[in-house]
């Protein structure tokens, strides 16, 4: 295992703990405060209607949000961005040019869910139809919700460059603000139609502060930002090419996930509730350790890759698989074997049943033998995107993709929501070897084989 991970060399570990525990820090504090949320979220609004209704919108706006704003723009930008560190005249014509096409295309995207959001749920929950009484309220709750995408894209521009001058905490604290703010919102829902439009509203407003709060820690840090603009620099076409594969390989989890919200819809009432809840505790050792992993950990790769010195990139690598497999087996154990007294203890109170938490733990126990491969995945993907290497793995994801739809075609009609589950683990633990063995045989990660250039 030493010859694979490249252990042994501690010393050289502690710039890149030092930052991940910094990240992972304020991420586990917003992960506490988000299941405060649910266990608010469970109570008030249960597994019925509105709670499917508020579910399916705030999930669909979170995918978009973890596809498109996260981790596919920041893969795509900061290796290019990484080049040239100095305020030249092409390094500000390119952000600008970015930013410039980033507003327009949020723009273009909000205008559209605005104007007919029946059209969104049509795509992404074909099986809720009209008679459906979540259906009014789910497209009611898309309008409402799905601004905060477009505050979450310039989110991440600016995270981006915070994060490419080595400040990582504004970013990561993000996510504190929107559980205050819905938690906040929920303690007022009496002022609204119901909780679920608390809620809503509450996600909208989060979205704003979030934004505010970065902005905020990018003028303090004295940072410079050109006016967007629209234009094709070479830089700027590079980025475009390598966004369309990083909107996929960055961004596995969120693919699967879309595929299960499709899935979903097909399946009782109350389903996509129950795959929500158990889809939180699934991404709460994810989000603590992968999202810190990769908000440091790419523009380290892409400053260390920009001046040649590939063995520091590996090193990165190495160490970052070593902290998934320390933290990542006891919390699959413990998601596997414990879950439903963990769903339990949270969510069964108010109009979360027995039954609803029952139907909840077995689709965390489905999950659970995926988070090992999931966690391990976002190191090895960024090894390649800090290179500028989006292409493959897209191509190692449309394989693994492939498998997973099949098993879910061939779970569901037996298992339900758990089979949607356990076909995603499948699925993830595919195209973890897949971006594992294609990684060591490059020299991405590993000591046994030299680098590939």
């Amino acid at each position: 295992m030493s010859g694979l991970f490249g252990a042994g060399r501690l010393p050289q570990r502690f710039p890149l703990l030092m930052n991940v525990a910094n990240v992972a820090g304020l991420t586990l504090a917003s992960r506490a405060l988000g299941l405060l949320r649910d266990i608010i979220l469970a109570a008030t609004l249960g597994a019925g209607p509105v709670a499917t209704a508020f579910m399916l919108a705030f999930r669909l706006a979170n995918q978009f949000r973890a596809l498109l704003a996260e981790g596919a723009f920041t893969a795509a930008f900061l290796p290019i961005d990484a080049i040239d560190e100095t305020d030249a005249k092409e390094t500000r014509s390119f952000r600008a040019e970015v930013l410039g096409w980033l507003v327009l295309a949020n723009l273009v995207l909000l205008a559209a869910v605005l104007i007919a959001p029946e059209v969104m749920l049509g795509l992404f929950a074909p099986g809720l139809d009209a008679s459906n009484p979540a259906y009014p309220l789910a497209s009611l709750f898309l309008r409402i919700t799905f601004p905060f995408l477009f505050f979450a894209s310039l989110l991440a521009f600016f995270g981006a460059r915070l994060g490419a001058n080595g400040r990582f905490t504004a970013f990561a604290a993000t996510p504190i603000v929107m559980n205050v703010c819905l938690i906040g919102g929920l303690q007022f829902s009496w002022m609204f139609a119901s909780s679920g439009h608390a809620a809503a509203w509450s996600v909208l407003v989060s979205g704003g502060l979030q934004l505010a709060l970065v902005i905020w820690a990018f003028r303090r840090a004295d940072l410079k930002q050109p006016w967007p603009k629209l234009g094709l620099s070479t830089s700027t076409r590079t980025f475009f090419r390598n966004l369309g594969p990083a909107l996929l390989s960055s961004g596995a989890l969120q693919v699967a996930a879309f595929t299960d919200t499709v899935l979903a819809s097909f399946l009782p009432t109350g389903s996509l509730v129950h795959l929500y809840f158990a889809d939180r505790l699934y991404q709460l050792p994810i989000g603590v350790l992968s999202l810190a992993l990769g908000t440091v950990m790419l523009p380290d790769i892409a400053r260390h890759f920009s001046k040649g010195e590939t063995l520091n990139a590996r090193r990165v690598v190495n160490h970052a698989l070593w902290l998934c497999l320390a933290l990542g087996l006891p919390a699959a154990g413990i998601l596997a074997f414990w879950g439903e007294p963990i769903a339990r203890l949270l969510f069964q109170r108010g109009s979360f049943t027995s039954a609803d938490t029952i139907a909840t733990a077995s689709i965390l126990t489905a999950y659970a033998f995926g988070l090992l491969p999931a966690l391990m995945v976002r190191p090895l993907v960024v090894a390649f995107q800090g290179r500028g290497d989006t292409a493959t793995p897209f191509r190692l994801l449309a394989i693994a993709l492939g498998l997973n739809i099949v098993c879910k075609v061939a779970l569901v009609p037996n298992w339900g929501a758990p089979g949607l589950a356990l076909a995603t683990s499948v699925g993830m633990t595919c195209y973890f070897v897949l971006l594992f063995w294609s990684a060591w045989r490059r020299g991405y990660c590993g000591t046994t084989r030299q680098p590939i250039h």
